[in-house]
C-alpha cells in the first residue's frame, strides 16, 4: 500500500510520518496538498504543523483546500484516514470526524508525554493493544482541547467511537491527567467509519526505538490491518 502523507503550507510532522511509516515497511510519500491524491493513495495521513500558521483557528485554512474533498471522498469508500495534531484539527474543521479543538486550558502551549488508555480494541488504530491498555506518547499543542456538543458526545460513547482517553499511569481518567481540558478527557475518535480516526497526540514520535518510547507503532500500522 502507498500512504499519502499530506503536506500544507506549514507543516513540520509530514517527514517524520514519512519516517515512522517507513519503519514499519510501509510505502509512504509526502503529497503537496495542491497536487491532489495520488491515483494509488491507499491510506492517508493529516500531519502535525502549524498548517498556514494556525490562522483563525488551528486548521480552519487547511480544512478549506480542495484535497480534503478528496480525502472525505476516499474516507467514505473506506481509504484509511489518521489525522495527527494539527490533522486531527483539520480534520474535524472539514468534517472528516465530529467536535472541534480549541484552546487548551492552560492558555498556554504544551510539549510533554502523556499516558493514554486505549478506549476500544476493536479498530484497526487500536487492534495493536488490549482494551485499558496504558500507552504514552508525546503531546505538542496549543489548541488541543477536544469539545463537542454533549448530545454527540452521547454517540460518540454510545457508538464506540472514543479511542483514547487522557490517563494517569495506572490508567485512571482523571482532571489531573487531562492535560488540556478536553471533555470526558477525550484524546482521539473516530469517524463515521472505524478507518478513519483523528488523535491529537503524537505516534509517529514515539515509533522509532532511537528516540525513545515505541508505543505509537501500534497506531500506524492499523494501515495495514485496515
Amino acid at each position: 500500500m502507498t500512504v499519502a502523507v499530506v503536506q500544507f503550507g506549514g507543516s513540520n510532522c509530514d517527514r517524520d510520518a514519512v519516517r515512522a511509516l517507513s519503519h514499519l515497511g510501509i510505502d509512504a510519500r509526502r503529497v503537496w496538498h495542491e497536487e491532489g491524491l495520488p491515483a494509488d493513495a491507499s491510506g492517508i495521513v493529516l500531519p502535525g504543523g502549524f498548517s498556514y500558521g494556525d490562522y483563525l483557528r488551528a486548521g480552519a485554512m487547511a480544512a478549506r483546500s480542495p484535497i480534503l474533498a478528496e480525502v472525505r471522498a476516499a474516507a467514505d469508500e473506506g481509504v484509511p484516514v489518521l489525522g495527527i495534531c494539527n490533522g486531527a484539527q483539520i480534520g474535524c474543521e472539514s468534517g472528516v470526524t465530529a467536535g472541534a479543538f480549541t484552546t487548551n486550558r492552560s492558555a498556554r502551549f504544551q510539549c510533554e508525554p502523556v499516558h493514554l488508555r486505549v478506549e476500544t480494541a476493536d479498530t484497526p488504530w487500536t487492534r495493536a493493544y488490549d482494551e485499558g491498555e496504558v500507552i504514552s506518547l508525546p503531546i505538542a499543542h496549543g489548541e488541543g482541547r477536544f469539545e463537542i456538543d454533549a448530545d454527540r458526545y452521547e454517540r460518540l460513547e454510545a457508538e464506540g467511537r472514543v479511542l483514547f482517553r487522557y490517563c494517569d499511569a495506572d490508567g485512571a481518567v482523571t482532571d489531573a491527567a487531562n492535560p488540556n481540558g478536553s471533555t470526558g478527557n477525550v484524546a482521539g475518535v473516530l469517524g463515521e467509519r472505524d478507518t478513519v480516526a483523528v488523535l491529537m497526540p503524537h505516534p509517529e514520535r514515539a515509533t522509532l526505538p532511537r528516540l525513545g518510547g515505541t508505543d505509537g507503532q501500534g497506531i500506524l500500522s492499523g494501515f495495514l490491518s485496515a
